[in-house]
């Protein structure tokens, strides 16, 4: 990981930012109900190879959250599974190691949110939660994975870490 941060990397993460905020309310009536498919979660993912795209995806969570039906709570809790999911997917051992950490983290901070303030039940939201957000990850490993295999791309992405993912 390299510690100097470059016009490059700010750049690159401003694009994140947007795309994950674009795919976000491209997707509106699918990203923000029960089982919400946030297709915008498949950059979560790429902080496995950028960690400094933690800042890019959080960025986009939080201004895609200024739109939730949640309101301000979205914005604090939803940014936070986000910020917490990117973290622990960049230090992942392995890719599929990282997978199971937006899945998990999103599934109870979203139904806790929805039990909170909605006054839904706890444990049918979790699942809900998670079949959604399992489903765009279980995607975006997919697409990643194929896409590692792309030496196009991978020279595009500039990735940090060298390592292979592993299946």
């Amino acid at each position: 990981m390299t510690k100097k941060i470059t016009t490059r990397m700010v750049a690159a993460n401003g694009i994140v930012a947007a795309l994950y905020f674009a795919l976000t309310i491209a997707s509106y009536p699918i990203a923000f109900g029960n089982i919400n498919f946030r297709i915008s979660e498949l950059l979560v993912l790429l902080c496995f190879w950028r960690p400094d795209f933690i800042v890019g995806i959080t960025v986009g969570c939080f201004m895609s959250n200024i739109f939730s039906t949640l309101g301000p709570y979205d914005m604090l809790f939803g940014t936070f599974a986000t910020l917490l999911s990117c973290i622990l997917v960049a230090f992942s051992p392995k890719l599929i190691i990282g997978t199971f950490f937006p899945i998990a983290i999103n599934a109870f901070v979203v139904a806790f949110e929805l039990y909170w303030l909605a006054g839904m039940e706890f444990w049918p939201m979790v699942g809900y939660v998670a079949v959604g957000e399992g489903t765009i990850i279980a995607l975006s490993y997919l697409l990643w994975m194929l896409l590692w295999r792309n030496k196009s791309f991978m020279l595009f992405l500039a990735p940090f870490r060298k390592a292979e993912p592993s299946w």
